[in-house]
Formats: C-alpha cells, structure tokens, sequence
C-alpha cells in the first residue's frame, strides 16, 4: 500500500517510516500540510496518516483538502489535549485516529482495517450485505444479528446501515445526525443518544455494547463481528 505520512516531527516520521516499510508499504513522507498535499497529487496514496498539530496548513485542513478531491483514508494523530481538534478532523471526513503516544502494533492494526475497508469501498453497493453477525437486505429493511431477525423502525434501518456500509470507522455525532436526519438534525444530539439507545437494545446481546461502541465525546464506532470490549453511552 501506497502511505503518505504527514508529521513535523522527524522522530516520529523516521519510526513510522521504518515499521511500515518493513511491512511491505511504499512511504512518502512530507512535513507539513503544504508539503504533503503537494505530495498527495503526486503520489496518489492509497492512505493518508497526519499528525493535527502542524504549522501553516494543519492537519484538519488538509483532511478537508484530500477529502475535496479524493476518498482516501486518512488516519489523523493527536494527543489527548487535541479533541476538539480530532473531531473536527472527522467531521471534515477523517477515517480514524490514533492517540499519541501509540504503539506500533496499534498502528498498523488500524492501517489494516483501513486496508480492508478500502478494498470493500470499491465493490458496488450490494442490496444484500453479510458483515460478521450482520445480514441487511436493503431493499427489504430487513436485519438479521446471527441469523435472528430484529425488527427495525424506518430510522433504526436508517442507522444500521450506515454503521454496517461504514464498519470500523470512527463516526462523529455531526455526521450521523445529518446522515440521518439532515441538516435540521446536526444540533439535535438527543436524538442520536435516544436512536443508538433503542438500536443497542435491539441487537446487542444482553444490552451490553458489543457491536456498537462509543467513542467517548466524540461518536461511534460499529464492530460488526463484535467486541468484549464495555463502553458507556
């Protein structure tokens, strides 16, 4: 895969550089958000990983950059103090992030994932989808979670599909509002808390969040084969 990484801090470029070159990835590396959408029109990466904190052109307007001219993924990294700068780097289109400091083996897990969802991005929108434990036919509404049809309202499918055509992606408030109730609903988060609520007690198993997980002020995230993993809503 062909990466483009974005950092204006050596040390970390040089790591980055090293571990994904050993596992098999073409690098390009530019230091700035300038640098690198310069670098993008050239290279054409398959994926984008950037830091959010960069001088000149930071990491959430490059991702609004790319995002304008390509549906590439785009990893962003940051530090815990920068979460409104994270979710404004997903509102703008951003896949995933990683919180520094971070190992390596996180990093190309999430570089995997990305991978994965790539490849599935390029094959037509199918009116039957088998994801995990999912099975949505589209044109029917119709959800089964390990072959056991749950019975959706029009809004409820709304959703569902959405997380099922977006799996391991991280998915802020604002975008799922105004996928699911337009522009009207970006400033309605109540309505997304009470929809994930009544869509969690239809499909996980025993109410405990396993297929859709919170990312704490941020959104969401839909595993479809499911996690161990407990959030709070």
């Amino acid at each position: 895969m062909r990466i483009l990484i974005v950092d204006d801090e050596p040390q970390i470029t040089r790591v980055l550089r090293t571990s994904l070159q050993s596992n098999g990835h073409e690098v390009t590396v530019a230091q700035d958000g300038t640098d690198a959408l310069a670098r993008f029109m050239k290279a054409e990466p398959e994926l984008v990983i950037t830091d959010l904190a960069m001088p000149g052109m930071d990491g959430i307007e490059l991702t609004k950059e790319i995002r304008a001219r390509s549906q590439v993924p785009i990893i962003v990294l940051s530090v815990r103090s920068q979460d409104v700068a994270k979710v404004a780097a997903l509102d703008e289109g951003a896949d995933d992030y990683i919180t520094k400091p971070f190992s390596i083996q996180e990093l190309l897990a999430r570089v995997r994932v990305q991978s994965r969802r790539m490849v599935a991005a390029t094959e037509p929108q199918e009116s039957l989808i088998e994801l995990g434990d999912f099975r949505v036919d589209v044109e029917r509404h119709q959800v089964l979670v390990r072959d056991v049809e749950v019975h959706l309202t029009p809004k409820e499918f709304d959703l569902m599909l959405y997380f099922v055509r977006n799996a391991d992606r991280v998915l802020t408030h604002k975008v799922l509002l105004r996928t699911v109730w337009g522009a009207a609903g970006a400033d309605q988060p109540e309505y997304l808390r009470v929809l994930v609520a009544q869509l969690r007690r239809k499909i996980e198993p025993g109410g405990e969040p396993r297929y859709i997980l919170s990312e704490p002020w941020i959104g969401y995230r839909f595993e479809p084969t499911g996690t161990d993993k407990l959030t709070d809503s």
